[in-house]
């Protein structure tokens, strides 16, 4: 599974307005609903805080990769989506998040999510690519960048 196929320009957000985490899973999540990906607003949002609640999503340097695999999710997708002023994630490096990736993943059983945390971890760890997603200036920009993952 390679980035390309999860994500597209209407699933990414370079101004997300949300100033708690609450806010910033459902700015998320309606980027999916309004893609049609999840079918159930609430029920998914319910699949991702039971999630949030086993363990914060915030892995520090910035980044929170809120996930879940749910009945709601017609199709694998990421959301990407970039706050300047940074949200609280209760990180573990009690850091301010400004980027963030929804993965909804369908519940059929495969474990799909693991290998996209996987691939976005793997390329996060790079301090030049987290900076080129904080300065990207278009969707078009963050796309390109974010398709290099793999």
């Amino acid at each position: 599974m390679v980035m390309k196929e999860l994500i597209n320009l209407s699933l990414i957000n370079l101004t997300l307005k949300a100033k708690t985490k609450q806010d910033a899973i459902e700015e998320l999540a309606t980027l999916l609903l309004d893609q049609d990906i999840v079918d159930d607003f609430k029920g998914f949002l319910d699949d991702i805080y039971a999630r949030e609640a086993i363990f914060s999503t915030g892995i520090g340097y910035g980044i929170a990769i809120p996930h879940a695999k749910s009945k709601h999710v017609k199709k694998p997708s990421v959301a990407f989506a970039r706050s300047d002023e940074g949200v609280w994630f209760d990180a573990m490096d009690s850091k301010n998040a400004n980027l963030f990736f929804m993965i909804a993943m369908p519940e059929d059983g495969t474990n799909a999510h693991l290998k996209v945390l996987a691939m976005l971890s793997r390329k996060l760890m790079h301090e030049s690519f987290r900076e080129a997603l904080l300065e990207a200036k278009t969707n078009e920009e963050a796309l390109a960048l974010l398709e290099t993952m793999s």
